[in-house]
């Protein structure tokens, strides 16, 4: 593609989304929910027994293992306790989001304040790529719509946390958006970005490649465009893999810290299966069962979904993604935090959404919202487990 097709194919593209204002409505949408959800985990927080404030809120769990990265960067072997018992280590989170924490922090801002910062501009990121991938896909209003879905999805708050979340989606929306459009170098930058932040980058570079084949079957001219993209983001997560295992002198070093300090493991749908039956039949907790009906939810979806017959690229995405967060072991809870960023189990909603009358439309997010975002600041306040 010639640098004045990229640029029509642009041009197009931003009409399309409606310009300056119609980007920016779907940049206040995700304002408007990122507000509404700390005004509520605001409320929560002064509820509990202990507060400890929203900012603190927005720097657990995860975030520690990330800042810890930024700041010291990354050990050279495996850890152990007390007893010898290998331990999870830092060697298990992708660099792209600690990196941008160390960046921002040679500005003189606390590495806390630059993580938070870092997230909340990614996920701004995230909603102008998603606008712009809706809009590409099914047009303007189908744009917004899922925007305002995905930014109120339960386990969402990860967008306001110092989580990697929010710049994964943007770099894979983004990727979506160029692979679309034609726009291979973008689309290539882009994809091998989204691979070295989360290992279900893996699931965007072959989705990739997918759209590189389908380019090259329709024109065979300049064909190394889209297979240079797509070979650069299928690099991605097996360079992270080969770096760590050369670094701790293991190749498979990285799915031992993994399964050490996390109990991941990919064992092909096994343990979700058993928490699914045992929480459906014995389970007695609430977030528990809202999780397996969450889990259960998210595949009707997809199947929904493909049902409709998606751009094949974002169908591929999203199943082997899907595949990723159900066939591993791991913490249950987790889950609906992973499924946020597959996109194709909130794609009949958003289509939905886009079709139906504004005000019905409205209504419905809204409700949808309402749960999603308390939901999310529910399970950061209350909830003693990890996301």
């Amino acid at each position: 593609m010639s640098l004045t097709d990229e640029k029509t194919q642009r041009n197009r593209l931003w009409d399309l989304a409606g310009g300056l204002r119609g980007v920016g409505a779907a940049v206040g949408i995700f304002a408007l929910t990122r507000v509404a959800q700390l005004i509520i985990l605001a409320w929560l927080d002064a509820a509990d027994d202990d507060p400890v404030g929203v900012r603190d809120r927005l720097l657990v769990w995860d975030a520690g293992w990330f800042l810890r990265v930024a700041v010291n960067g990354y050990p050279h072997g495996y850890t152990f306790d007390a007893a010898g018992r290998m331990e999870g280590n830092e060697l298990a989170f992708f660099p792209v989001y600690p990196m941008l924490i160390r960046l921002v922090s040679f500005l003189g801002i606390p590495a806390s304040t630059a993580a938070l910062v870092v997230s909340w501009l990614a996920a701004i990121g995230a909603a102008v790529a998603l606008h712009l991938l809706g809009t590409s896909l099914y047009g303007k209003r189908t744009g917004w719509a899922l925007v305002a879905i995905c930014c109120t999805a339960p386990v969402s708050i990860v967008f306001s946390m110092a989580y990697s979340e929010g710049i994964f989606l943007a770099l894979v929306a983004g990727m979506l958006v160029a692979a679309h459009r034609r726009v291979w170098w973008a689309a290539g930058l882009l994809g091998v970005l989204a691979a070295l932040t989360r290992p279900t980058g893996a699931a965007a570079a072959v989705a990739l490649a997918v759209a590189a084949l389908l380019a090259v079957r329709e024109s065979r001219e300049k064909m190394w465009q889209p297979l240079t993209a797509a070979a650069v983001a299928l690099a991605g997560v097996p360079l992270f893999l080969l770096w760590v295992g050369w670094r701790v002198g293991d190749p498979t070093a990285w799915f031992r810290i993994q399964a050490a300090g996390w109990g991941t493991a990919f064992d092909f749908g096994s343990s979700t299966l058993t928490f699914l039956g045992s929480t459906l039949s014995t389970g007695d907790g609430w977030v528990p069962i809202s999780v397996a009906f969450i889990l259960l939810a998210a595949l009707a979806a997809a199947g929904v979904a493909l049902a409709q017959r998606p751009w094949l690229p974002l169908a591929v995405y999203g199943v082997i993604a899907m595949v990723l967060v159900y066939g591993q072991a791991g913490f249950y809870h987790s889950k609906p935090r992973l499924l946020v960023p597959v996109l194709l189990t909130l794609l009949p909603a958003a289509i939905a959404a886009g079709r139906a009358r504004p005000r019905v439309a409205a209504l419905a997010i809204t409700a949808w919202g309402a749960f999603g975002l308390w939901y999310g600041a529910y399970l950061v306040t209350v909830w003693p487990y990890t996301l």
